[in-house]
């Protein structure tokens, strides 16, 4: 596919789609919490669709008249045997979250995901389900999908993360909401908190102090009324893309801006960027962001904010090439586990298009500015790499051709209509 060009800025308003996390929660949250519960501002991408389908297997009725969704909550007790193999499409965060689930039902169950997801390793979040009590295993014995469940009755545990991670602490979570006692998780980093924050909104017991989480068990959550704000992560391709096109004035609308995902926004200030924030949503966190073009220069990321902008990195990466300096990411290990190894893809593409970017075993180091030239890339079959190179084609003479460019449908189906309507 040949991607969009622009010899102008990003000039208008958007509202870029829902946040994905959120909406993935507000299905789950739904499904176990008894009565209704309403979720507006939907985000229906193919892995959020992954993880309606999923609890519809479970005997969940949710309906969907393209405004709204209606879940009717069934309680963790009323959740149903799956007829057929549950199936999470491309989705790490269904596949993750819902092993937390259904592993403290009565009944068994097997959950798989297309083959990208299948090669994803699961042994972070069976762990520690395992010490709840939790009867989970691979194919084959081994830590990857398609994963066996065998429903059983879990017990409290103290968790201590070795890794900042939000999918195996919210999978730890659902499972300690099930569980006899009281469960403490102390987070290795902050990681992002939706499902403790969507804890308390369904009305259910959690405390946080710090990066101490304590939950007790056997709880019973009451269905709710969710607007689901603007997704950051869908959000980042523009910040960088009109932060970098010359003569660029863009309005980004009611963009979540949870401090737990908002490690974009600290980053790009500290290179320079021209961001504010405006009409700020407190109750639903979320405010639109107004972007000027603006030179940006080299910093060092690493520590306690990667789990905060950890999906935004590949683009992070993209504007480190125009920076002046040298841009140091560390301490990013994580992103050798997403859709694919994003530290290796991110190099690799962007190395085509004439950047100058060395690996490392935890993140990458990017030499800027470098002028980017058109060539022939692939999405390597992940959303995230296959928007960083269209914002990276703005920035050529020439054209570049995209392989694989239906990855994006998984998180922003109308990504390409959105850009091309800024042009």
């Amino acid at each position: 596919m040949k991607l969009l060009e622009t010899k102008t800025g990003l000039t208008g308003t958007l509202t870029v789609p829902a946040d994905k996390s959120i909406s993935h929660r507000s299905i789950m949250f739904g499904a176990i919490s008894h009565g209704k519960t309403t979720v507006h501002n939907f985000l229906r991408a193919e892995d959020c669709l992954s993880t309606v389908a999923v609890f519809k297997a479970l005997g969940v009725t949710i309906s969907d008249d393209g405004k709204e969704i209606i879940v009717e909550g069934k309680g963790f007790e009323h959740l149903q045997a799956p007829q057929e193999v549950l199936d999470a499409g491309n989705s790490g965060t269904t596949m993750r979250l819902v092993l937390g689930i259904l592993t403290g039902q009565t009944f068994h169950s097997k959950i798989t995901g297309d083959a990208s997801l299948n090669r994803r390793p699961m042994e972070r979040v069976m762990g520690p389900l395992r010490k709840m009590g939790g009867h989970l295993k691979g194919e084959l014995d081994s830590e990857f999908p398609p994963i066996i469940i065998e429903g059983s009755e879990l017990t409290a545990i103290t968790y201590e993360m070795p890794i900042a991670s939000a999918q195996v602490k919210s999978a730890i979570l659902f499972a300690a909401l099930q569980a006899k006692g009281i469960t403490t998780i102390i987070e290795k980093e902050k990681s992002r908190n939706h499902t403790e924050e969507m804890i308390k909104q369904f009305g259910g017991e959690i405390s946080v102090e710090d990066k101490v989480i304590t939950v007790p068990g056997e709880q019973q959550l009451i269905g709710q009324e969710v607007t689901v704000p603007g997704d950051i992560s869908s959000a980042a391709f523009y910040l960088v893309a009109a932060s970098l096109l010359p003569d660029s004035k863009l309005k980004l609308k009611h963009v979540g801006v949870n401090p737990t995902r908002t490690g974009i926004l600290d980053v790009l200030q500290e290179m320079g960027a021209d961001i504010q924030a405006a009409d700020i949503d407190q109750q639903n966190q979320a405010a639109d962001l107004l972007i000027k073009t603006a030179p940006l220069n080299a910093v060092e990321i690493g520590g306690e904010i990667i789990p905060r902008l950890i999906d935004e990195l590949p683009v992070i990466a993209l504007a480190a090439t125009q920076a002046k300096g040298t841009t140091i990411i560390r301490d990013a290990q994580e992103l050798k586990v997403k859709e694919t190894n994003r530290i290796d893809a991110t190099a690799q593409e962007l190395n085509k298009l004439g950047a100058d970017i060395e690996t490392t075993d935890d993140g990458m180091i990017i030499h800027g500015p470098t002028k980017l030239h058109g060539g022939v890339v692939d999405s390597h079959g992940d959303h995230r790499i296959g928007m960083m190179l269209q914002i990276a084609a703005l920035l050529t003479k020439e054209s570049v051709e995209l392989n694989n460019p239906e990855a994006i449908n998984i998180s922003y189906p109308n990504f390409f209509t959105d850009l091309a309507s800024l042009i």
